[in-house]
């Protein structure tokens, strides 16, 4: 393998069974000690052992990557975006024969295989679709069908406009691949908007059907907990507690579909526990009447020091500059400038990533995505007048433990566009506030205080990561795939009230996407992720002034 990797930009090995993880380490371990290595590896394993799903883990080397699928092999081949170039074959053969077409789909043009212990069908299979034997458990893939062509390095320049939590983790995740980007924000600092509340909560979702937000939140959540460890760790560099979610049930039936859910032994108790009443009530030291979800892994954070974490570790190869003001997009010499109010270009790049929140709708570009924008209301409660939480409690809102001197809850979904506090709002937290304590009495003639910050939400509730569609040339398009994009425009959008927990495995997968390297997610899920699937709602959708998405 040493020999076919050297002089190559990156390269790719698949093995079939991670097992207790001793071969991958060997080989992490191969790449570091060799001076002729490629620039990046990239490794993807088998690893039956964790939750459905695909696992980026996070590596300390800038040039490493590393993903566990847990599936079938032939589910998780299909569902791989990726191109092979050394692949292991071995503990694989009772998974029958099905695996050989998706594994010749995503080889690299020379690829090599290692085959260890495959019955007799499964070579038989694999020869079928072009694997090349030499009778010592080795073959070459010397299939005749057309390959697709392999892109050219990318140039490695890009504008990222907002330095909130969604442009900040871009800015982070491109400089780490050795990218120079130029950051755009119209606030004389990061997080000034969205991202600029006291406190942010992260916890996963878990469901009876496991239905595609769930997959996406859970894959989002796992690979945040891994990633905030690698630019200095909540409750460290970080602000934050990971404390603990305890998410209450809503009444009896909704405790009752949770006890389904938690029979089915589905989630390790790391991840999530269902608590009855009295247990959940001995943590909380409050009633907690039906019981609830523990996520003892969940907690919250301040957004704003996750951002500065994020573009510290970015260095050298940032350029930030605040106090833009309001920008638009030109496009002079086949790459995009950003020029502001008075004309001057503040940054040119063939790449521009919009992560501006709110302020998308203010490009034409973008102005046609279906992105509502809820006003939200935190309030700030002085501490002494709660309980002492030792986690954080949620149930159709939440409220944090006490840091500096206050707690957080909320937050409001409003529909208008007012950025000031006021008393109705304040008063909706408080009710709900005092819901969750089970005390209608808590934080009483509370003053009016907090504050608003504004979410952007598509219509499935899902980000929108990706190349950003044309929406005039999309024609009678009806596949993904042939959606018109905008050159070099790319969108990290519409993460709602989850944009901790979204922001760094979208900024991943956009930065890996950009790269052509493996994808995080599986292929399902980056389509539903990506802002051109609604283009073909849009085509769906009856004829009039406000289409309807669905």
């Amino acid at each position: 393998m040493l020999a076919h990797w050297r002089g190559r930009e990156r390269y790719t090995v698949f093995d079939s069974a991670y097992g207790d993880g001793s071969g991958v380490r060997a080989l992490l371990q191969a790449w570091r000690d060799d001076p002729q290595r490629p620039a990046r590896l990239h490794v993807v394993a088998i690893a039956r052992d964790r939750m459905p799903g695909f696992h980026r883990i996070p590596q300390a080397d800038a040039g490493l990557t590393l993903d566990l699928l847990s599936a079938p092999l032939d589910t998780a081949l299909a569902q791989l975006s990726a191109r092979l170039d050394f692949i292991r074959l071995h503990g694989i053969a009772d998974e029958g024969a099905a695996f050989a077409r998706p594994l010749a789909r995503i080889a690299a043009a020379d690829a090599l295989l290692a085959e260890d212990g495959l019955a007799a069908e499964q070579l038989d299979a694999l020869a079928a679709q072009g694997f090349v034997f030499d009778g010592a458990g080795r073959a070459h893939f010397a299939s005749r069908k057309p390959r697709l062509p392999v892109a050219p390095a990318p140039p490695r320049r890009a504008i990222v406009i907002g330095a909130g939590i969604a442009g900040a983790a871009a800015c982070e995740r491109l400089c780490a691949r050795g990218w120079q980007v130029t950051l755009v924000e119209r606030h004389g600092r990061p997080a000034m908007e969205a991202s600029g509340n006291h406190a942010g909560i992260f916890m996963p979702l878990v469901s009876r059907d496991d239905n595609i937000p769930t997959r996406l939140v859970r894959a989002a959540y796992l690979y945040a907990l891994q990633y905030w460890d690698t630019i200095g760790g909540i409750g460290r560099a970080i602000e934050g507690a990971a404390c603990g979610v305890l998410q209450l049930a809503r009444d009896a039936a909704h405790a009752q579909a949770a006890r389904a859910i938690a029979a089915e032994g589905r989630y390790p108790p790391e991840f999530a526990r269902w608590l009855e009443a009295g247990e959940a009530g001995a943590m909380l030291g409050l009633p907690a009447l039906e019981g609830g979800w523990l996520f003892p892994q969940g907690g919250w954070a301040r957004p704003g020091s996750v951002c500065d974490a994020m573009l510290a570790a970015c260095g050298g190869r940032l350029d930030a500059r605040f106090g833009a003001g309001s920008v638009r997009l030109e496009r002079a010499d086949g790459e995009w400038q950003v020029v502001d109010a008075g004309g001057a270009v503040l940054g040119q790049a063939p790449t521009v990533i919009l992560a501006s929140g709110a302020g998308a709708r203010d490009f034409p570009q973008t102005a046609p995505l279906p992105l509502d924008v809820l006003r939200g209301q935190v309030s700030h409660i002085v501490a002494d007048t709660l309980p002492a939480l030792p986690l954080v409690l949620c149930r159709e809102a939440y409220v944090t433990p006490a840091s500096h001197g206050i707690c957080c809850a909320g937050a409001t979904y409003d529909l208008d566009p007012d950025p000031a506090l006021r008393q109705s709002s304040h008063d909706d937290n408080l009710a709900k506030l005092r819901a969750l304590l089970s005390d209608p009495l808590a934080a009483a003639d509370a003053p009016l205080a907090g504050r608003v910050g504004f979410r952007t939400v598509a219509p499935d509730r899902l980000p929108l990561i990706g190349r950003l569609p044309d929406f005039d040339a999309a024609g009678a398009t009806e596949r993904l795939l042939d959606v018109p994009r905008h050159p070099g425009l790319y969108g990290l959008l519409g993460y709602a009230s989850r944009g901790l927990t979204w922001a760094p495995l979208a900024a991943e997968l956009l930065a890996a996407s950009l790269e052509g390297e493996p994808l995080p997610l599986e292929a399902n899920l980056v389509d539903a992720l990506d802002p051109a699937r609604f283009v073909l709602r849009a085509r769906r959708a009856p004829r009039g002034p406000n289409p309807v998405y669905d």
